[in-house]
């Protein structure tokens, strides 16, 4: 038996859309244990509306997460990342990117916030903390995965495998800054600087063209 499809045109994706972004904001109040009910409420469709588009709170808590992963990705990080294949000076225009990604990275308190509502939940619903992990680091990040691969089809960069030059990318620039946040603190300006100079400096260096 087929499961069933969730609605589907523009009508239907308006409404899922604002059940998104009212479960985003109920998760972020009251943590995973909001009713469907509030979600739907402050959506402004019924409980019947929500479970026809995701079927379970699992589902919609996960369309929120996998929904804010990419949003510091969003304008200009991705706009600079764009560019990267075409920049005469590679170094200076990684750079230049990396901190504009690692700025809006930093700056958005609720895709934190979230993260470690899907560390303290993941006793109890284990498929939360893989939402986004079944996709792989490509599927999630085409900006980062897009400018790597362009720059490599151009010879600029040598990148055998390129999921995992994606998580070593993000290990460098935005995991440190999701570690200290998870302990409600913060890296400060001085040392984010060196850590994005510095982390730039060894991924071009590790995948320097050979020869």
């Amino acid at each position: 038996m087929n499961a069933k499809q969730p609605p589907a045109g523009p009508r239907a994706e308006a409404k899922r859309l604002a059940i998104v972004g009212a479960a985003r904001t109920a998760f972020l109040r009251e943590g995973f244990g909001v009713g469907m009910d509030a979600i739907a409420a402050e959506a402004g469709v019924s409980k019947v509306t929500v479970y026809n588009h995701f079927g379970s709170k699992e589902a919609l808590f996960t369309a929120v997460i996998t929904g804010a992963l990419d949003e510091p990705l969003g304008g200009a990080p991705t706009a600079a990342l764009a560019q990267l294949a075409d920049a005469d000076d590679l170094r200076t225009a990684f750079v230049d990117a990396a901190r504009a990604w690692v700025a809006a990275v930093r700056g958005n308190t609720d895709v934190a916030a979230l993260r470690n509502l899907v560390a303290a939940e993941q006793h109890r619903f284990p498929e939360l903390g893989t939402a986004w992990q079944g996709h792989g680091p490509e599927g999630h990040h085409p900006a980062v995965a897009d400018a790597l691969r362009t720059l490599t089809e151009r010879g600029r960069l040598d990148i055998p495998h390129l999921e995992t030059a994606i998580v070593q990318l993000y290990a460098l620039l935005v995991f440190p800054h999701l570690v200290f946040s998870s302990y409600g603190t913060a890296i400060d300006d001085a040392a984010t600087d060196r850590l994005i100079t510095g982390g730039v400096d060894m991924f071009l260096s590790y995948y320097a063209p050979k020869g």
